[in-house]
C-alpha cells in the first residue's frame, strides 16, 4: 500500500471512530443526565440516595399531588389526597388512582418529578409504582402507593428555607419512548423499590 492509501485509510479509521463515538455519547446522554440530576436534585429530581427516614421533627411542609397523562392513552388518572401536611424526616405513604377507559387492556407507564425544582434534592421518595408497567383491563381501577419523606435540611438552606409547599406529579403513558418524546423522560426521577398496585 502507498503512502497515499495509508494515509486515506488512517483518515477513514478516524472518521469512523468519531461517529462511534458520537452515537455512543448520544445513547449515554439521558442516562447519564437522570444520574447527574438524582444526585444533585437538579430540575427537581427527588434523591433517592438515602433509604431510611431519620424521624420527624418540630416542623411539617405540605406536599401537593398532581396526576396527567401523555398522549393517547385512554385511562382517567388522579391522585387519591389532593394534598397531605407531614412533619419533615417522617416517612409517608400516599396514593395514586387509575381507571382503564378503554375497551381493551392498556399498558401504561408512569415517571415523576417534584416542584419548584430547588427542593429536588430534599425529597426522597423509597418506594413508587414509577418506572414499572402496568397493565388495566377494560374499565379496571387500581390505585398505587409511594412512599417518601422530606430531609429537615430543607429548613435550614437559606435556598430553600421560603418552600412550605412541594409538588409532586407523576405523568402515566403508553411506553417510555412516548415520554422520552415529549422530554418528561430526561427530566424524571429515577427508579426506586416498587410498592405493589391495589385493584379496587
Amino acid at each position: 500500500m502507498t503512502a497515499r492509501g495509508r494515509g486515506n485509510a488512517w483518515w477513514g479509521l478516524a472518521v469512523v471512530a468519531v461517529i462511534v463515538a458520537m452515537v455512543g455519547a448520544s445513547f449515554a446522554a439521558v442516562p447519564l443526565y437522570r444520574i447527574f440530576c438524582a444526585v444533585t436534585g437538579y430540575a427537581g429530581t427527588p434523591n433517592t440516595t438515602e433509604a431510611a427516614a431519620p424521624g420527624a421533627t418540630g416542623q411539617t411542609i405540605t406536599v401537593r399531588f398532581n396526576a396527567e397523562t401523555n398522549g393517547n392513552l385512554p385511562w382517567r388518572f388522579s391522585p387519591v389526597q389532593a394534598k397531605v401536611t407531614l412533619p419533615l424526616g417522617e416517612e409517608q405513604i400516599a396514593f395514586y388512582q387509575a381507571r382503564n377507559l378503554a375497551a381493551e387492556p392498556v399498558t401504561g407507564i408512569a415517571v415523576y418529578n417534584v416542584t419548584p425544582e430547588k427542593v429536588g434534592k430534599y425529597f426522597h421518595k423509597t418506594a413508587c409504582f414509577c418506572f414499572n408497567q402496568q397493565t388495566l383491563a377494560p374499565g379496571q381501577q387500581m390505585q398505587f402507593p409511594l412512599s417518601f419523606w422530606v430531609d429537615p435540611a430543607i429548613a435550614s438552606d437559606p435556598n430553600t428555607s421560603d418552600v412550605h409547599v412541594i409538588t409532586l406529579s407523576y405523568t402515566f403513558s403508553r411506553t417510555l419512548e412516548d415520554l422520552a418524546k415529549s422530554g418528561l423522560l430526561a427530566k424524571a426521577g429515577p427508579h426506586v423499590g416498587a410498592m405493589a398496585p391495589r385493584p379496587e
